[in-house]
């Protein structure tokens, strides 16, 4: 017999599957097709039209990981979508004009708090970093001067150990998912992926103590990727109205209280993050466009430029201020910031050939870092899964690497003498900053290895991109420069602390750069600095993919607009190399956590499946009436972890026909509407339709718009069960509907541009007996690793097509 509300027998392939996806059992039908390709039989040209082109699996889904090796719970989509139901309806009918206007300036007073709040931690970052490290630099510096060698060693050894240590015991107890850059996690959000525990106020501490520990230890790491992180971090906390763990609400909440509005403030987060890594107010712009952001509009442009101005500000403002010495051993440096405004920047028609070759120079190696960067965090996964212990001692094992390498490898090269056009002010410092590092070199020595090494990353950038010093490092020094830091850019990412990428990979290809420009000789007129430039610009292209906010980013810090036709070039030329070769490092690194990302462009084979075709491969549709039964409803939560329920309303009158009754496909009602109604216990004795006032005496829209509303908590008597509930009021009316005929990659492209979480597929004829809706398609449903999963035959038959 069947269950009310649920779909007649004839339709039972019908099925719907959320974003936590159920297991689908194999049929003996697809069994006979497996036996048939095992056999060579199944040829997806010459199948029969009564036979089906797709066959089921086990699972629909990949594992999911919110850190590489460390499984937590199913990943959820986001409610980017209005739900349009009487209650939100009635809410935008109700507000004045004053209203309206406080809406829209909120959101704007948001931008503003955004924009400031990263600036000032920021600033307080930078400044901690530079007085920790330098000051740590100085002390070690005194002994290696002194000739006392081995107690420089264990001070440095040792108080880089400690600040791992620090760091990492934040991250691996208090905060885990304030491991790594946090960008991947930032563009799963923003694709519509809700990563736990990814925003929250211990993560944001976390991730500001902890960068800052993780970066004065001198680890192969940048600030920058965290910077991203600590923004969005802001910008959640801000747009939902304070901390839900602690159940923290302020009154902006009203407004701010749903999916679209916080994904919009955490995209003018993560320009403003960017901003106060570079001090790149535009290039944090377009990096959320380019790299982060799913879905875009002009109104949000305006916003994020807004956020990022403001970033810029309180950067200045900070810098004008230490710049006369009132902040420690913080002065000009903390930022990356690369001035060559004043540098003559010439090159001729030859000078194509060495660009084009540092372009595809960078995209070889970018390509070639992703792979060992993919093996590596692969075999970090399984010394994570052997718990918090291993990850202290991975982290505190890099560290100790680290340091000894920092201090022992400038002592292999030889010293050099100064330059007689240079004062002996400037050349061969045993202070913090400076090109010219006496190390261990008599006066009027220096060296250029302990330039680079012993030397804060911010510091070693701006010393290794100087211009006009064509004899300052010598090649072998930049070789084993180039090679150390490969090595630890391998092994430093993954460990259990705050990390970037921006910087590591800066690093090694202006180390690559200024190698070339060496070699180049009297054969170019660029100058060895800017090879530097150029070959930074190239790795970061070939390894994360970016074009047009990289070459922004450059052309702000450079602050010279007559490198823009070089570094466009060299771009261009560095992302379509690596991208014949893997994906981006972001995109791999989405795959081994395993979010369900979509991509902008489907698979060309996906244009030859059905969304009807994958809805006969899910389990049963589960449907609710318009009026439906308590019992009914708590056995439907109770049984399944859909987050999404058709609601049908059978024998509705047709209106232009006379009298014919048939069912209706109201809408679309969500799992935590559903869960909301039963604690409030908004049940009727019969059977019947409710007036709009009687919902609105109970309900208002932002009681709707909370999503920690948990169904073991709702306690339901027996009495009640026997009781009814409207889910009139509750259902969005509007939801996106897709004919059976559509293929799965036109379904892809609407489900990803409009930010969808739930999408109906409705029959192609209609009629008296023919159900309104067939299933639903969700996140899962859609990606193409999935439908591999679910239908080896396309599978193979895409290999096929490879070969070919």
């Amino acid at each position: 017999m069947e269950e009310a509300g649920e779909p007649p027998s004839n339709n039972a392939n019908s099925n719907v599957i959320d974003d936590e996806t159920t297991r689908c059992s194999v049929t003996q039908q697809s069994m006979e097709a497996d036996e048939a390709d095992a056999n060579g039989e199944a040829d997806l040209e010459n199948n029969s039209l009564h036979q089906p082109l797709l066959k089921r699996n086990r699972t629909l889904s990949a594992s999911h990981l919110a850190m590489v090796g460390a499984k937590v719970s199913y990943i959820e989509s986001l409610d980017y979508e209005i739900n349009e139901n009487d209650l939100f309806r009635q809410d935008w009918r109700s507000r004045s004009k004053i209203q309206v206007l406080q809406y829209v300036f909120l959101k704007w007073k948001l931008a503003f708090l955004v924009g400031l709040l990263t600036g000032l931690i920021a600033t307080l970052i930078n400044l901690a970093v530079e007085n920790i490290a330098g000051y740590k630099l100085l002390l070690v510096s005194g002994y290696v001067e002194q000739k006392r060698y081995v107690m420089g060693l264990i001070i440095l050894t040792g108080a880089n150990f400690l600040l791992t240590l620090s760091a990492t015991v934040l991250v691996v107890f208090f905060a885990p998912t304030a491991a790594g850059p946090g960008i991947p996690e930032i563009k799963a959000y923003l694709n519509g992926i809700d990563t736990p525990n990814m925003y929250g106020l211990p993560t944001l501490l976390v991730k500001i103590i902890g960068s800052i520990g993780a970066v004065s230890a001198g680890l192969d790491l940048g600030k920058e990727g965290p910077l991203v992180h600590i923004g969005t971090c802001i910008a959640s906390l801000l747009g939902q109205g304070g901390t839900e763990k602690h159940r923290v609400k302020w009154r902006w909440y009203r407004y701010m209280n749903n999916d679209r509005d916080r994904r919009d403030l955490i995209t003018c987060g993560s320009s403003a993050g960017v901003c106060a890594a570079f001090r790149s107010p535009v290039g944090g712009v377009l990096f959320a466009l380019e790299e982060v952001a799913t879905w875009w509009r002009s109104a949000l442009l305006w916003r994020t430029f807004f956020s990022t101005a403001v970033v810029v500000v309180v950067l200045r403002a900070f810098i004008e201020y230490c710049s006369s010495g009132k902040c420690g051993l913080f002065g000009n440096g903390g930022l990356i910031l690369f001035d060559v405004s004043n540098v003559t920047v010439s090159y001729h028609l030859m000078d194509i050939f060495p660009v084009a070759l540092i372009g595809l120079i960078g995209g070889v190696l970018g390509s070639l870092y992703n792979y060992a960067l993919h093996k590596v965090l692969r075999l970090y996964s399984l010394i994570n899964e052997r718990g918090k212990l291993a990850k202290i001692l991975l982290s505190l094992t890099v560290s100790v690497f680290t340091s000894v390498c920092m201090y022992g490898l400038p002592f292999l090269v030889s010293c050099t003498k100064c330059d007689p056009s240079i004062s002996n002010s400037v050349c061969s410092t045993t202070g913090r900053t400076g090109n010219y590092k006496r190390f261990n070199c008599p006066k009027g020595y220096y060296n250029d290895l302990a330039s680079l090494l012993f030397s804060t990353n911010d510091d070693a950038v701006r010393n290794i991109f100087s211009t006009n010093t064509p004899g300052e490092f010598h090649p072998v020094s930049l070789l084993i420069y180039f090679v150390l830091y490969c090595i630890l850019g391998l092994f430093t990412f993954g460990i259990a602390v705050p990390s970037g990428l921006f910087l590591p990979i800066i690093l090694i290809g202006s180390a690559y750069g200024r190698l070339l420009g060496i070699a180049m000789g009297t054969y170019s007129k660029i100058d060895r600095g800017l090879y530097a430039v150029l070959g930074a610009a190239s790795l970061m292209a070939g390894s994360m993919r970016m074009t047009v906010s990289l070459c922004v980013i450059f052309l702000e810090l450079t602050n010279n607009l007559l490198l823009l036709p070089i570094t466009m070039l060299v771009l261009l030329i560095a992302k379509s190399v690596g991208d014949c070769f893997n994906l981006s490092i972001y995109e791999i690194i989405l795959e081994l956590k395993g979010l369900p990302f979509l991509d902008a462009n489907p698979e060309p084979w996906m244009r030859n499946i059905t969304v009807g075709e994958l809805a006969d491969v899910k389990p049963p549709l589960v449907t609710l009436r318009g009026v439906e039964k308590v019992s009914r409803i708590v056995d439907v939560l109770k049984n399944t972890t859909h987050n999404g329920f058709p609601v049908i309303d059978d024998h509705t009158t047709i209106p232009t026909s006379d009298g014919i009754k048939a069912r209706e496909l109201h809408g679309l009602i969500l799992r935590a509407h559903l869960v909301a109604v039963l604690k409030k216990k908004w049940f009727l004795e019969q059977p019947r339709k409710t007036e709009e006032w009687e919902v609105r005496e109970k309900f208002t829209w932002v009681e709707l718009a909370e999503r920690d509303l948990d169904f073991e908590q709702v306690a339901i008597t027996k009495q009640e069960m026997g009781m009814y509930v409207d889910l009139h009021p509750f259902t969005n009316k509007t939801p996106y509907t897709v004919i059976e005929d559509m293929s799965a990659a036109k379904a892809m492209v609407l489900f990803r541009q409009v930010a969808l979480r739930h999408m109906l597929i409705v029959p192609k004829y209609q009629g008296d007996g023919i159900y309104p809706v067939i299933g639903i398609l969700t996140r899962q449903d859609l990606r193409a690793h999935n439908i591999q999963t679910v239908f080896p035959q396309v599978a193979r038959s895409k290999g096929r097509e490879k070969q070919k």
